[in-house]
């Protein structure tokens, strides 16, 4: 019977000492773990104010969004890699614009609170060859990286668009 009561004991002990160190590694954990809702909603705004730059043909405030090593992947064009090549494809592609809009669908932090992606919808309006406004909508991706200052800037940026794409020439005999 004592040797019963020891071993309930030891278990009991034992079993108290795993349950106080994984409390204590989850306290410590929520104490050090960043605070994905609080990077949600600046991610949120930081799109936002984002999609208004552009709105607003800012070329400056558009490009200023992006990390210094980060990598657009226009649809239907080269890649640009870097700030002064994603500055030169927007230079191009701002203009084409009568309006242009995105709105944040969902966004998700990894745990670590160093990256974010961002997926949403874009809409704009072009002029057609008549002078008409051409309306358009599309998804956007964004990869964002929390930088060494503590802010937040898309590394990696793609869109494309709702149409579908067409078809491949028709071969000639």
């Amino acid at each position: 019977m004592h040797y019963s009561k020891t071993i309930f004991s030891a278990r009991a002990w034992t079993g108290s000492i795993c349950i106080a160190a994984t409390l204590l590694a989850t306290s410590c954990n929520h104490a050090t773990t960043p605070d994905t809702h609080a990077s949600e909603q600046t991610l949120r705004a930081l799109d936002s104010q984002w999609s208004k730059a552009a709105a607003a043909h800012d070329l400056d405030s558009t490009v200023a969004f992006y990390a210094d090593d980060a990598i657009l992947l226009p649809a239907d064009e080269p890649l640009a890699t870097g700030k002064a090549a994603i500055r030169a494809a927007w230079t191009s592609a701002l203009p084409a614009f009568e309006t242009i809009s995105w709105e944040t669908r969902t966004i998700e932090v990894a745990n670590s609170g160093e990256l974010a992606y961002i997926t949403g919808a874009w809409k704009a309006t072009t002029k057609g060859p008549d002078g008409t406004s051409v309306p358009s909508t599309g998804k956007i991706v964004e990869v964002w990286k929390k930088q060494a200052d503590g802010q937040w800037k898309c590394i990696v940026d793609t869109y494309n668009a709702d149409a579908p794409a067409s078809p491949p020439p028709t071969p000639t005999k």
